[in-house]
């Protein structure tokens, strides 16, 4: 699917389209993985990178990779510590 918006020219006028779909692209996959929507795997494909690079991305954009709250990750500790 292609979908075409206009933006403002300048907006646009110190990047190459290449770079703007690059960026959009990795906008909207950062959008559907932070509200939980697609997959880490589904994200990084649409952003055109593997998984290790949209981690990062993840990171630079203050996406959390891993959700889980302070309480489950004590839980877990705890379970691991008695083994």
């Amino acid at each position: 699917m292609q979908i075409a918006i206009n933006l403002p020219n300048d907006f646009v006028a110190f990047q190459s389209s290449a770079e703007i779909e690059k960026d959009m692209r990795l906008s909207y996959a950062l959008w559907l993985f932070k509200n939980a929507r697609v997959s880490l795997a589904k994200a990084a494909e649409l952003a055109g990178l593997d998984i290790y690079d949209f981690i990062t991305a993840c990171k630079q954009n203050k996406v959390a990779v891993i959700d889980i709250s302070k309480e489950e990750l004590q839980e877990e500790l705890t379970g691991l510590l008695l083994l």
